[in-house]
């Protein structure tokens, strides 16, 4: 498969910061996207969703869902996955009584509209605000989850968790839910500002791997241009080659300084394949 193929970018990164966030959705030139994202060769968008005015969101309304099938099929693009930062801005495992049905709620419903609208996997964040402090919150989480497999599966869904967990801890908590329906989204920069080793993540989860977003970070620190920070990309993409790793690649990169977000992103792109290409993964 050309690596090109498996490469997309997250919704959002063709389109001018919103009050300097480098990632959220982009309300004024979300359909643009499809567009300029055709123009540079670009296939995949992985949609972004944020809790303010999540039921106003396309992904979130009948015409909007058949709006977003209409622009897949005109600009042949495909929508593989969601990043559900709602989730994270509002975790229903951190929450209680009333507030936290809500919460469930909300996350069925996203699941339902990814369905209506072609998407398979919903990234859910356990960082940040997301992040799972106690075995409670843990708990809370895989235990409402093992409620929806049915939900999940009736739906073609699948959740891929991007957590802040040692290597060991992440594959102990994904071994708790069913490889079928859960596995592991592996966000490289985030691992690098963690100081993770990437042989031991890898070597740890890495079948359970389904989803990579593709970022470098300062250890400790922000996201930074593609190469200029603590990501060892070339180890990374050896050890998926070596658990066989097949899935997407989706480009969480820095912003453009200049403002040309399409330049940029094409350079992140081409490196990327690259790394794919030299490395068979």
């Amino acid at each position: 498969m050309n690596a090109d193929t498996r490469i997309g970018f997250m919704q959002g990164r063709l389109s001018p910061l919103t009050d300097g966030r480098i990632q959220s959705f982009p309300w004024p030139t979300w359909r643009e996207e499809f567009a300029i994202a055709q123009r540079h060769g670009f296939r995949l968008i992985e949609w972004t969703l944020d809790q303010d005015r999540l039921y106003e969101n396309p992904l979130l309304t009948v015409d909007g869902q058949a709006e977003i099938r209409s622009l897949c099929q005109r600009h042949g693009f495909a929508i593989p996955s969601l990043t559900g930062d709602c989730f994270m801005q509002a975790p229903f495992w951190k929450a209680g009584g009333v507030e936290r049905e809500t919460l469930q709620r909300d996350f069925l419903a996203v699941g339902k509209a990814c369905a209506a609208a072609g998407i398979s996997m919903m990234v859910t964040p356990l960082v940040d605000n997301g992040r799972i402090e106690n075995a409670a919150q843990e708990d809370a989480l895989v235990s409402f989850l093992q409620r929806q497999t049915g939900f999940l599966a009736d739906n073609g869904l699948r959740v891929a968790f991007e957590s802040d967990f040692d290597p060991a801890e992440l594959a102990r908590f994904i071994g708790r839910l069913d490889p079928a329906l859960f596995g592991i989204n592996y966000d490289i920069g985030n691992s690098a500002a963690l100081g993770h080793n990437p042989i031991n993540e890898i070597t740890a989860y890495g079948q359970r791997i389904v989803n990579v977003h593709v970022k470098d970070r300062l250890l400790g620190g922000t996201t930074v241009p593609l190469g200029t920070g603590n990501a060892d990309f070339e180890t990374v993409f050896a050890a998926l080659a070596g658990v066989g790793y097949k899935g997407n690649f989706i480009l969480q990169t820095a912003r453009a300084a200049d403002g040309d977000h399409a330049g940029v992103l094409c350079r992140y792109r081409d490196m990327t394949a690259n790394w794919i290409n030299h490395h068979g993964t």
